[in-house]
């Protein structure tokens, strides 16, 4: 009782003599503990203080600790001098020994402000180092030991087991008190020997693709050259045909114009034939021999006859022009 007694006296004195000052930046939640409760519970408090105030309590029975909320990065990565190694290393489901760079972006929930002071410690840094640091360890390696050497190569999958080693690490933290936001995977580094197996086979598989992709352009520039070629042929046979059909058409008018001049000389021919024919037989009859003599007395019209008498002595002979006539024109006509 006496004890007692004396701890309410130094209390109230202490009460009287003056309080404490404490604020919280604009990133910062404030926990009250209290040493000794003359007047409320002991130990840490459940309220969680507001960012960016001033708060007055007694001092000496009491103690304040902040937290901060904004977003912090957790690094665990090989230093550039590889004297500290801080990365995590892990075995791939081959076999496989790899160390990864990885980023953890994390913060405070600040309604679990006075949890993570009772069980785990009383600023940020100590929450990072006593829980978020071995609790990321675990739940990474854990999520990058299902990935094959390879996979760390396809960028879609390095970001799906990060975004699975968040989640999973996230489910685990929530309830001490502390988010997860972003889990990023950097540098991967295997064993020397086998850097170099999966470099030269990324290399062939480089040049097989390329020699795949220029195989392919061979191909429709092939294609192309072909399409090409028949189009030029197609365009030479219907420049042939219709050359040709040209060529018929001036044949078959030439043909037509032959046969009809052929046609015509030979009716001509007929014509001329049966006019000579007529007039063959014409002059073969009376009609002729009529002709003929017109056309001999036609010739001798004009002309001087003198007749010579032939022989010896002054025999003279009479001269029948008309039979003379007569006998030249059936010669002509034999003739």
């Amino acid at each position: 009782m006496r004890m007692t007694r004396r701890l309410i006296v130094m209390t109230v004195c202490v009460t009287l003599s003056g309080c404490a000052c404490h604020s919280t930046s604009a990133n910062e939640v404030g926990v009250l503990t209290r040493k000794l409760a003359p007047f409320g519970t002991k130990g840490v408090q459940a309220e969680v203080y507001d960012p960016g105030a001033t708060y007055f309590f007694t001092p000496v029975i009491t103690d304040w600790h902040t937290f901060e909320t904004k977003l912090q990065n957790l690094k665990m990565v090989k230093s550039n001098d590889h004297q500290t190694t801080d990365d995590v290393e892990f075995k791939t489901v081959d076999g496989n020994d790899i160390s990864v760079d990885v980023t953890v972006a994390w913060r405070v929930d600040p309604s679990k402000a006075p949890y993570l002071l009772q069980r785990v410690g009383d600023s940020t840094e100590d929450v990072q180092e006593r829980l978020v640091r071995p609790a990321a360890r675990a739940y990474v390696r854990d999520a990058l030991n299902r990935l094959k050497s390879e996979d760390f190569y396809v960028a879609d999958k390095r970001y799906a087991t990060a975004e699975e080693a968040r989640r999973l690490l996230a489910e685990a933290l929530a309830p001490e008190g502390v988010l997860i936001e972003q889990v990023i995977l950097g540098e991967q580094r295997f064993n020397p020997a086998y850097e170099e197996v999966i470099r030269e086979k990324k290399l062939a598989e480089q040049n097989g693709e390329k020699l795949k992709s220029e195989a392919t352009a061979a191909l429709e520039e092939a294609k192309r050259n072909l399409e090409s070629a028949r189009g030029k042929v197609s365009q030479q046979i219907a420049q042939a045909n219709g050359e040709l059909a040209k060529t018929k058409l001036g044949a078959d008018a030439t043909l037509v114009q032959s046969k009809n001049e052929a046609e015509a000389i030979l009716t001509e021919a007929k014509a001329r034939a049966q006019g000579t024919e007529k007039e063959s037989a014409a002059l073969g009859g009376a009609g002729g021999r009529t002709m003929v003599k017109l056309r001999i007395a036609e010739a001798l019209q004009g002309k001087r006859i003198v007749l010579v008498p032939s022989g010896k002595g002054a025999n003279m002979q009479t001269l029948d022009i008309n039979e003379l006539i007569t006998a030249a024109a059936a010669r002509k006509l034999t003739q």
